[in-house]
């Protein structure tokens, strides 16, 4: 069954409400590699209940409508989807308990042409329940591989920015545990793609793949690290594209261009050279 542009395009996502402990914002900074130094206080006010402080890319585990996709009535092929973009914008400093609030709303649909697939760009804004404050937003572009060709669409957004030529302006390695992706999957996706090996093996892959989102966590915290002395309100937005994945207890290097109060960057998996993330820009604030 083909999309059908009006019905995908007015999809009705219900509300999400999400309680959110302490232990979660600790669950999620260790899933995404803080506190791999025991050493560095800077990293441990993320992990330790002392003066705890969210990280700033948490908002991507907040307030998710779920694997919505994959109801028939989205004439959607989930099979072949591939999460192709992520962008952050953060509003206000995340608080590290809390109640938010998740509305999530098809913000594009675009027509690549028969057999080139598709774009589909959801916006999710995380709202705080207590005060109505809006803390971040958020935009997910998913590949639909399978679903071009349906006669109508949006326009396409802007290419996001190449990353600049010659040697970067700061370059940081992180490393992943070996087990990153079955912690970091107690925070959000479960799919068994990133702990079975045979799903994975089914799936292509050698053995189970690192959440594209654990990544994109890694590399905000690469910038956090980098060019925010760990200050989280320092951190603005974070957008990039995912390019390759990555295998859990690789290490991630991120390159960084530093241009007035943004930062481009790209990262790669080490082990093997491999370019994992690419056109990233993050939003500084002075």
């Amino acid at each position: 069954m083909p999309i059908d542009y009006d019905k995908l395009k007015n999809w009705p996502f219900p509300e999400v409400e999400q309680t959110y402990t302490e232990k979660d914002s600790m669950l999620y900074a260790l899933g995404v590699g803080y506190g791999h130094d025991p050493m560095d206080e800077a990293q441990l006010q993320f992990v330790y209940e002392k003066n705890l402080k969210a990280v700033p890319t948490m908002p991507v585990v907040l307030g998710y409508p779920g694997f919505w996709i994959k109801d028939p009535a989205s004439g959607i092929d989930w099979v072949r989807i591939v999460h192709g973009e992520q962008s952050l914008s953060i509003h206000r400093p995340i608080p590290a308990a809390g109640t938010v609030v998740g509305r999530t709303r098809i913000k594009a649909i675009v027509d690549k042409g028969k057999d080139k697939g598709a774009l589909l760009i959801q916006e999710r804004s995380i709202v705080d329940k207590a005060s109505g404050a809006l803390l971040a937003t958020l935009e997910h572009t998913t590949f639909c591989r399978g679903d071009g060709g349906f006669g109508k669409g949006d326009p396409a957004p802007p290419p996001p920015p190449a990353v600049p030529e010659g040697a970067p302006d700061a370059s940081c390695d992180l490393p992943t545990l070996p087990q990153a992706a079955l912690i970091y999957r107690l925070c959000a996706d479960p799919n068994p793609l990133h702990a079975e090996p045979a799903v994975a093996k089914a799936a292509g892959f050698p053995r189970p793949i690192l959440h594209g989102l654990c990544t994109y966590g890694v590399a905000g915290h690469a910038i956090l690290r980098t060019f925010c002395g760990y200050q989280p309100e320092k951190l603005a937005g974070l957008s990039l594209r995912f390019s390759a994945p990555v295998y859990p207890g690789e290490t991630i290097r991120t390159e960084m261009w530093r241009r007035g109060g943004s930062i481009l960057f790209r990262s790669r998996a080490v082990e093997r050279d491999v370019l994992v993330l690419n056109n990233g820009v993050a939003t500084i604030n002075s």
